[in-house]
């Protein structure tokens, strides 16, 4: 083998193939809020999944008449600091979602805990073609001071 300056061809090899695993294990890292995000979806996806997906389908389509679809971009975004309370509290008051006017009322969910809450909503504003980022539990808490 040939040496460079002292140092043979192999240990340039091996030092160079160590530093690429670690340089890339740095960067394939997660930063704090993305595992905190990542959690909300799997704990948020799970909670929808038993008590949502009966009503609004697995990918959020809705059912027919009877409950709206969660694909509204749009409507979610405008009503995300109401939201909290429709979960917790249910919905009796008629809403136009993509042009379509629902008026079946929603079940309150009582039981869950502002946590869980936040952790559906989270789910529901990232998936079905929503991308709106975090929702934190504090959030929900503040929200629900607001319900009418």
């Amino acid at each position: 083998m040939s040496k460079i300056k002292g140092i043979s061809f192999r240990k340039i090899v091996v030092y160079s193939l160590f530093g690429m695993a670690i340089s890339a294990i740095i960067n394939s890292c997660q930063s704090a809020s993305e595992i905190e995000m990542a959690k909300y979806l799997s704990n948020g996806k799970d909670i929808y999944l038993a008590r949502c997906q009966n009503c609004h389908g697995v990918n959020g389509e809705g059912l027919g008449e009877l409950a709206p679809p969660l694909t509204d971009t749009v409507f979610l975004k405008d009503n995300k600091e109401k939201l909290a309370c429709y979960i917790k509290n249910g919905v009796s008051e008629p809403m136009q979602i993509h042009g379509k006017t629902y008026q079946e009322k929603m079940p309150a969910f009582k039981d869950l805990h502002d946590i869980d809450i936040a952790q559906v909503m989270v789910y529901i504003t990232n998936s079905f073609g929503n991308k709106q980022g975090m929702y934190t539990y504090e959030q929900v808490a503040r929200d629900l001071q607001h319900c009418k």
